[in-house]
């Protein structure tokens, strides 16, 4: 799949880059595995020269000598002596770059940690004793997010308080896409568009490993999960055992209690039978796997929590091939198959409320997209979306089948949440699949 988007992000890093010509700069590149932050820098920096690092799992002095000879190699300088420690080089990088300007990539860096805490630490020094001559532009990409916030933004880290730019790597956008989709299959239905977003949620490699294996419709992209050589059948244990490391089991178990449809701590405390409220605050501020929502327009100490995935491919692995791991190990793909094109359709309800709310939040003038629910769980509105400046609001349900939406339904809760949009002009709408 050629590459597609990005233009902002490609444009904030040449901004930078630039800027390193005067003055160091140290950017952080963050964004969940699989989003195509390594593409990303290759496409940005085609045109120039640069220096490529990917921290593999090695022992630094075997990933030393990689690096130096890709030094020398790219910015025909000859090091003295053979370098052993990751610091010690970048410090010779630093060094070069009061003569010249470097662009340094430093793929993978959270694993320097893993190799040893004090290369950390060593980076901080030589980073400090340089930065003010130095014009070099060194960018920290990392997947692993958890790991990446605590390194830059702990305060308690050597590295805080470093980086000069932050760029967060998201998803495609819906607008996205619909255009990759569009490109590889100009007839698509929105029942193929539904699909590729339930798998991928818009994860750049999820939707290039799609498109790559011709898998442009939504009956051969199920048959692509369901391959015995799909990525997708153990992609979800790979991310999140990246994550947790030896505190896998009981994250593990939180979110795959979510994903059946547990959303609340009481009903969650319930199965796992302790106090659960650390482990989500974590998934939520530490590794953004969860979001914590309440109703609009709830006070912070309101009782009515609820907690969501907000991974759309997490959701779509813990619903469909985690849950069915019996049928996975013993090889019967073709009843897995089944399975998923018996309840997918019920399941995609929910996805397609998630598609609308984002593809409202992508909208220019619209500054704020949630959900309402009473306190009794009675009453639910899929999508208010809110145009502060131009006093609008858009209130909808969201239904597969728009025959399905009741209007006067839609209006009897609207109006036990009217008086919050005085002033408003509301559009009460109802949403479905051909709106997409």
């Amino acid at each position: 799949m050629r590459f597609y988007d990005r233009t902002d992000e490609i444009k904030e890093l040449r901004r930078i880059d630039e800027l390193a010509n005067k003055h160091a700069q140290f950017t952080v590149l963050l964004g969940r595995r699989r989003t195509g932050k390594t593409t990303l820098m290759m496409e940005a920096f085609k045109k120039e020269r640069y220096l490529y690092f990917f921290v593999g799992k090695k022992a630094e002095q075997i990933q030393c000598e990689d690096f130096q000879r890709q030094t020398e190699a790219v910015l025909g300088t000859h090091i003295h002596g053979r370098i052993t420690n990751i610091s010690t080089l970048i410090e010779e990088i630093l060094i070069f770059s009061k003569k010249e300007k470097v662009t340094l990539i430093i793929d993978e860096f959270q694993r320097l940690a893993e190799i040893d805490e004090s290369i950390i630490s060593d980076i901080q020094n030589v980073w400090d004793k340089h930065q003010q001559e130095a014009k070099i532009h060194l960018i920290a990409c990392g997947s692993i997010y958890s790991m990446m916030k605590k390194i830059f933004e702990d305060h308690k880290e050597p590295l805080f308080g470093r980086k000069t730019a932050r760029i967060d790597l998201k998803p495609f956008s819906t607008s996205v896409l619909k255009h990759i989709l569009s490109d590889h299959n100009p007839s698509y239905t929105n029942e193929d568009l539904l699909m590729l977003y339930a798998i991928t949620g818009g994860v750049a490699k999820y939707v290039a490993q799609l498109m790559d294996e011709g898998c442009k419709t939504m009956d051969d992209m199920i048959k692509c999960v369901c391959r015995p050589s799909s990525i997708f059948l153990e992609e979800g244990t790979e991310l999140l055992v990246g994550e947790f490391g030896r505190k896998y089991q009981v994250y593990y178990s939180i979110l795959q209690l979510i994903a059946s449809g547990l959303t609340s701590q009481s009903e969650i405390d319930s199965v796992i039978e302790k106090n659960t409220g650390r482990y989500l605050d974590t998934l939520e501020k530490e590794y953004s796997l969860v979001k914590k929502l309440r109703p609009i327009w709830a006070k912070p100490s309101s009782i009515g929590v609820k907690y969501f995935i907000d991974d759309c491919f997490l959701m779509f692995w813990f619903r469909f091939v985690e849950s069915n791991r019996s049928i996975v190990e013993l090889g019967k793909y073709d009843l897995l198959e089944r399975i998923i094109c018996q309840e997918y359709y019920q399941y995609s309800g929910f996805v397609l409320e998630k598609y609308f709310r984002q593809l409202y939040g992508e909208k220019d003038r619209v500054t704020e997209v949630s959900r309402w629910w009473d306190n009794k769980g009675i009453n639910e509105i899929d999508l208010i979306a809110l145009e502060r400046t131009e006093r609008h609001a858009t209130v909808a349900e969201v239904k597969r089948n728009i025959q399905k939406y009741n209007k006067n339904k839609l209006e009897e809760k609207f109006e036990k949440i009217k008086k919050h949009l005085r002033g408003y002009k509301v559009d009460l709408i109802g949403l479905s699949i051909e709106d997409m």
